[in-house]
């Protein structure tokens, strides 16, 4: 299973990154002012991630694919890494829907 990892940025703002078993990071969240806001960012992932209608697909400028997840009101939760090809892409949304529900939340 993976987990959820806070960290505070450089500029004092709490994000988390959510990682597969294997340790790589397959959602980065926005920066929150307050860890209460980025926990509660956690949770709407967990609520929102086995979701599949919530995964917005786009494209990079440099062609890459990439994806949001969104929560109901359309407010981006987190965003993937650059992927090579489509098909890695949607394995990457796969792994975050499998790894949403994590119960680990570790504070770095």
């Amino acid at each position: 299973m993976g987990k959820f990892v806070v960290t505070v940025r450089k500029n004092g703002e709490f994000q988390f990154n959510l990682k597969a078993t294997n340790g790589q990071v397959i959602l980065t969240s926005e920066g929150y002012n307050t860890k209460a806001a980025c926990l509660n960012g956690i949770e709407s992932v967990k609520k929102n991630g086995p979701i599949a209608e919530r995964y917005e697909v786009k494209e990079a400028k440099n062609g890459k694919p990439f994806f949001n997840l969104k929560a109901s009101n359309g407010q981006v939760i987190g965003s993937s890494q650059m992927y090579a090809s489509e098909r890695t892409m949607k394995a990457g949304i796969a792994s975050v829907m499998q790894n949403a529900n994590s119960p680990v939340v570790e504070e770095i």
